[in-house]
């Protein structure tokens, strides 16, 4: 059925709890997954006119130490289980594109994500990342809340 779950995380409560999910299924019909972790650097800020740069490798780098911990987190829970895992970390400005588009380059037949409920006018104007990524893939998702 499934071989390759992707999961895409952003670290938040909602979102390990979707990681919980993945990995109790990918156990169950015993396939690899693929834990993605899409991060975009700040932009610059305007002060009274002046654009302020940030040190980006500073922020890079504290970027990356955060991720590299999170995974080492998963995938301690992963070996616990008796999951294969992979990590990836993508930095992009659109997380939506970059989940699908790892999807394919690491050929999942799921993808599994948090809803982030947002609800009201934000949702209308924002959207939600896990919206995007179903309006977007041919590839099966499966949400969790």
């Amino acid at each position: 059925m499934y071989d390759r779950i992707l999961i895409a995380t952003d670290g938040s409560e909602l979102a390990e709890k979707a990681v919980d999910q993945g990995l109790a299924m990918a156990k169950a019909v015993g396939a690899k997954v693929i834990v993605v972790r899409v991060t975009s650097m700040p932009a610059p800020m305007v002060y009274e006119g002046v654009v302020v740069a940030l040190p980006t490798e500073e922020i890079r780098a504290e970027i990356a130490a955060r991720v590299a911990e999170h995974f080492a987190v998963l995938k301690s829970k992963a070996t616990a289980l008796g999951v294969d895992m992979e990590t990836v970390h993508v930095e992009h400005d659109q997380p939506w594109q970059a989940i699908i588009d790892t999807a394919k380059q690491k050929a999942a037949n799921l993808i599994v994500m948090a809803s982030h409920g947002r609800r009201g006018i934000s949702a209308v104007l924002l959207g939600s990342e896990t919206q995007k990524v179903l309006t977007h893939t041919t590839i099966p998702v499966l949400v969790c809340r």
